[in-house]
């Protein structure tokens, strides 16, 4: 792809970074913020620059969030005792969507998957398990995407924790295997949530 000018190459470039962006989407955006008022890409510019340095991950689940402790772990109506366990954001965001679930979450940063280079180490696993020593957390929910390596990081924090007293639970098997969670339909999700079974009885299938 030829440019023009080098500046427009560049900008180009860096928004071709961006996941699921290829080098003529990022020019046909480039070129959309190009036509727009000065003042708007200076916002957008501000906004993401504003983001990547202010934003801050709750110290209680490890949410992305604007203060120290998330609005859902500091919202006293929510049910503190039942800990949702997700991959990361997004599947918050696609399990409060469907406004059945009233409790906390705990977000794992990712899932254990040796091919990638990913162990326990770099996941919150330990704080989570932390969580459940401290004896205020009565069920777990796994709720991680239905795939080898999601089931692999469930069963991890299942044998960490089996030694206490504490109801674990998975999602209901509405959700597809291999699926992502952040796919599913608001009312399968829902219900998956809503008709989740003890985790022992998953590893029989």
């Amino acid at each position: 792809m030829e440019f023009s000018s080098k500046l427009l190459e560049n900008a180009v470039n860096e928004m071709s970074q961006l996941p699921g962006i290829g080098k003529r989407t990022a020019l046909r955006l480039v070129l959309h913020l190009l036509r727009q008022p000065g003042q708007q890409t200076a916002l957008l510019a501000e906004s993401l620059q504003k983001m990547r340095e202010e934003i801050n991950f709750c110290k209680s689940c490890h949410n992305i969030s604007d203060t120290q402790l998330c609005e859902i772990c500091a919202n006293p109506n929510r049910n503190e005792k039942i800990v949702c366990v997700v991959e990361d954001v997004r599947d918050v965001m696609a399990i409060e969507n469907t406004s059945q679930y009233k409790g906390h979450y705990h977000v794992l940063g990712g899932k254990i998957s040796p091919m990638d280079g990913i162990g326990p180490g770099e996941l919150t696993i330990q704080s989570l398990v932390e969580k459940v020593k401290e004896g205020t957390v009565e069920e777990l929910i796994f709720a991680l995407s239905s795939t080898m390596e999601g089931d692999t990081t469930n069963f991890y924090i299942f044998k960490q924790i089996e030694e206490y007293d504490i109801t674990t639970t998975t999602i209901a098997r509405g959700i597809s295997v291999g699926d992502e969670l952040e796919y599913a339909d608001e009312v399968t999700l829902g219900r998956s949530i809503l008709h989740r079974v003890p985790f022992e009885n998953s590893l029989k299938n």
